[in-house]
């Protein structure tokens, strides 16, 4: 009992510090929800504290170069998403702002570019490594179709469940090992994307509480996200996943 407490603690532990940039930036959420901030609109202040966090991480050197250009490489990708998903009524950011592209404030790149954070601090904390990771060009062929089926299936069939069945063929085999403390574990990495996807619709559910964003039907009152907006994450998380795996490829191989 008490062994397993320890471990918990030491887990818990290593996840808070992973997770020191998406805490920020909801801690950001709720301060400038309770509090009103002068000279700025709220969505403004968020993309100052954003980018003065991410200053501070890169000079204190809990990111490395690197690292800063893929978490910013998802922050392109998640800006371009939101985007398009703004302009067709997905959801929208009702408040207003300065720093706005169609609508979309420039803040909500870095909840994207949180998750990379995440990962990247989560691969030199629980010291990462994969075994029997697929073909690069199967990997890479799937990641843009998720990619693509994110804008595509407003227009024509949504492949989305056609597509989870490809991370479970082109992944069964994939086990990731991470390291609590001293003592190694492992896990089937598609287990992992679903639990990394699982948690990130909470903090979504806890985002919009604090009107983050707003779906349609969260404009009046709010309510918890559909379920179903896990499997978008699943697929989503796996981009960045892809993303920090070639890092540490490169990084490898130079």
């Amino acid at each position: 009992m008490i062994k397993g407490l320890k471990w918990l603690l030491q887990f818990g532990l290593q996840q808070i510090y992973c997770c020191l940039f998406p805490a920020i930036i909801f801690l950001s959420l709720v301060v400038t929800k309770v509090w009103n901030l002068p000279w700025l609109f709220r969505y403004d202040w968020l993309l100052l504290i954003c980018m003065v966090t991410q200053l501070l991480m890169l000079v204190g050197k809990l990111e490395t170069i690197d690292e800063f250009k893929v978490i910013m490489a998802f922050h392109v990708i998640g800006l371009l998403l939101e985007i398009f998903k703004v302009a067709i009524g997905s959801w929208s950011y009702p408040e207003a702002g300065i720093f706005k592209i169609a609508g979309v404030p420039l803040y909500s790149g870095f909840m994207y570019a949180s998750i990379g954070s995440y990962i990247c601090k989560a691969w030199k904390v629980f010291k990462l490594r994969l075994k029997n990771w697929p073909s690069w060009y199967g990997v890479i062929f799937l990641c843009g179709s998720i990619y693509g089926n994110f804008f595509t299936h407003h227009f024509i069939w949504d492949l989305r469940w056609w597509l989870v069945g490809g991370v479970l063929l082109l992944f069964r085999a994939t086990i990731i090992y991470f390291q609590v403390g001293v003592k190694e574990y492992s896990m089937p990495l598609i287990f992992s994307f679903f639990l990394i996807g699982f948690f990130i619709w909470i903090a979504e559910n806890i985002a919009s509480f604090f009107s983050a964003w707003a779906y349609p039907d969260q404009l009046l009152h709010w309510h918890l996200v559909h379920i179903g907006k896990i499997s978008s994450w699943f697929l989503l998380i796996i981009i960045s996943v892809v993303l920090v795996v070639q890092l540490k490829y490169w990084k490898k191989e130079g």
